[in-house]
């Protein structure tokens, strides 16, 4: 079982809880029926990047096989042939398709939107997979813009409007990351050798460069929210003073990066640090209290 749940990546569904900020930050977190649309949103978006990963370590399988730790991926060590490894996948589209048959047969508006953005998603990260993830600068680009697609799909599932400052926020929080990892790479890369070709086109001054300015932009934009008058209106001035965790957490997260190297891996540090877990739920409880209590 253990081998299986490593090869959907279950532990990268975390991402996908980005569909669930539109629902969050509209104060509807607490309505059951959106609540369940942005579930089924999540499960569809987790089965999609799953169906990715095993493609990905698919066509991958070779030069997984000389990186120090890839070589653990079951396809990679044979722990899961390929064969069985494109039934699973063929079986999660299959999954896809009849959820989003069963939602258009409950007439749910938005539903072609949402059934876009998965298409989107899908057809983006095939293109990454065999061709765009050796372009630099592209590369992080489309992770980015994979993580706004997220953000849009629960907005549609729920047909809740998403403001353009959410999705500029949500761009560039993806690229701090996507930056962050790339730098780590190459960290390695100069221990064991460089394991993508995207690396050829970064150095590590860039990504210290490339990573300053997009964590500049995540901060003021994030900023520009809080002061929006609509959201001032809504939740009231106190929401502005959440700036505070949000600078901390770039700040812990720029401190793993660039002192202690240890972000080829953005999702390890949402698991592993205590400081940026610390940080995230406060951040969550206020926003909570602001939203749904009026109160902080």
């Amino acid at each position: 079982m253990t081998k299986f749940l490593t090869l959907l990546r279950v532990e990268q569904w975390v991402k996908n809880l980005f569909v669930f900020l539109p629902l969050f930050f509209s104060g509807n977190f607490l309505n059951t029926e959106l609540f369940l649309k942005s579930c089924v949103a999540f499960v569809v978006f987790s089965f999609a990047s799953s169906t990715i990963y095993i493609i990905n370590d698919y066509a991958d399988a070779e030069s997984d096989r000389q990186h120090p730790d890839k070589k653990n991926r079951p396809i990679a060590s044979g722990a899961i042939s390929k064969k069985t490894a494109l039934g699973i996948a063929t079986l999660l589209i299959g999954l896809i398709i009849s959820v989003l048959l069963f939602l258009t047969a409950g007439l749910q508006q938005n539903i072609g939107k949402f059934a876009i953005v998965i298409l989107a998603y899908l057809g983006m990260n095939l293109a990454y997979t065999f061709r765009l993830k050796h372009v630099a600068i592209i590369d992080v680009c489309l992770i980015s813009i994979g993580f706004v697609l997220r953000v849009m799909a629960g907005g549609y599932s729920t047909e809740i409007p998403i403001s353009q400052w959410a999705i500029l926020l949500t761009f560039v929080l993806a690229l701090v990351l996507a930056l962050g990892k790339r730098r780590g790479e190459l960290i390695n890369a100069q221990i064991s050798g460089k394991t993508r070709r995207s690396l050829d086109g970064y150095n590590v001054q860039f990504a210290d460069i490339a990573l300053s300015i997009s964590v500049t932009l995540a901060i003021i934009s994030y900023l520009m929210f809080t002061v929006q008058p609509e959201v001032q209106n809504r939740f009231g001035n106190k929401i502005f003073y959440t700036f505070i965790f949000v600078v901390f957490a770039f700040l812990r997260y720029l401190q793993q990066t660039l002192v202690h190297n240890r972000t080829e891996s953005p999702t390890k540090i949402i698991y592993k640090d205590r400081y940026i877990q610390a940080t995230l739920i406060l951040w969550v409880v206020s926003y909570f209290l602001l939203i749904y209590y009026k109160t902080f």
